[in-house]
């Protein structure tokens, strides 16, 4: 099979950490054709989508870190492949927010062509953190809007602290608590995050979130699901004085059994989740709600695997090779 991945730089990529590098090894370990592109690699010749591409197929039974040294060799020989994209099998869609969403646009006009994971279309519906309001019955009381004066008013009505969130960014980056305790930082945080000095149109909006106080203790649970199905899980509890539960921001990744509440609240967007192309995605609970899905480059396969001794990304490959066979 030839199966590609677009992606952000190799170089940018921690192998031993991320989903990604695991996906890739093991389309490598299988003897599959491998590729790797960028957003900017996708163009259009004579009305064919096209891409220019490196194929980084390279010896299998490599350690991680060789096999990750190996690819980063193979961008220095300069031997771009110029290959139609529906010539592809499968197309990994997994570059870090924000979404590029020409790139998406392109790859929708051959959705029923190539199999993609997760779709073009079902990307640019749920990107953002936006996806959530189509289960308000299991998410915390939720508002959006790019209106300082309105945001002070729904965090004052409130009373309790509350989370805000840019909408296209990933990892925890710029989630930051707020409370009606320190108005004079509110003011200036809201002004700042909507960029209150440009017209309003031109205002970016935000997300304000109510906070759920177990996450102190408790942290939250990280589930993957692919084709709608739990493929696995990890808590993270945040480090000591944080609330954030990203690895990226520090949290550490502990063994975790979904409870019955976690299970009803995958079983509860199962169907749309399929319905929209996102086939493989992270889900992130608190408590008893939940509080995103990612769908544009979700990660913890390697965490989870080695709490639970597992290998789940061959189960993505099975997938894959299930989908297109």
């Amino acid at each position: 099979m030839h199966i590609a991945f677009l992606i952000d730089r190799l170089e940018s990529i921690e192998p031993e950490n991320e989903t990604t590098s695991c996906l890739m090894y093991e389309c490598n370990q299988r003897g599959h054709n491998v590729y790797f592109l960028e957003p900017h690699d996708i163009y259009i010749r004579k009305n064919e989508l096209m891409a220019r591409m490196r194929n980084i197929s390279v010896q299998p039974d490599l350690s991680m870190k060789k096999y990750w040294r190996s690819l980063i060799n193979c961008l220095k020989k300069d031997e771009l492949i110029f290959e139609t994209i529906t010539d592809l099998d499968a197309l990994f869609l997994r570059k870090n927010p924000p979404l590029v969403y020409q790139t998406m646009e392109f790859l929708s006009s051959v959705s029923d062509k190539v199999f993609m994971i997760n779709s073009a279309a079902g990307q640019i519906l749920a990107n953002s953190k936006l996806y959530i309001l189509n289960f308000p019955d299991i998410i915390p009381e939720t508002h959006v809007s790019r209106d300082p004066v309105r945001l002070r008013k729904i965090i004052n009505d409130f009373g309790g602290a509350m989370v805000v969130k840019p909408l296209q960014r990933y990892g925890g980056e710029g989630v930051i608590k707020v409370s009606v305790k320190d108005q004079e930082n509110l003011n200036s945080l809201i002004n700042y995050y909507v960029k209150a000095y440009r017209s309003y149109p031109d205002r970016e909006p935000i997300m304000v979130q109510e906070y759920l106080d177990v996450v102190q203790n408790g942290g939250d649970v990280r589930i993957l699901l692919l084709n709608g199905e739990v493929l696995g899980a990890m808590r993270r509890k945040p480090l000591k004085g944080e609330f954030r539960t990203n690895i990226h921001a520090g949290a550490r990744a502990y063994r975790h059994d979904l409870t019955d509440k976690e299970w009803e609240i995958c079983h509860a967007i199962k169907d749309d989740l399929i319905k929209d192309g996102l086939f493989f995605v992270g889900v992130d609970v608190i408590g008893d709600k939940m509080v995103e899905i990612n769908c544009v480059s979700p990660g913890g396969i390697p965490r989870i695997n080695r709490l639970d001794a597992v290998k789940l990304e061959t189960k993505v490959i099975d997938f894959i090779e299930q989908k297109v066979a």
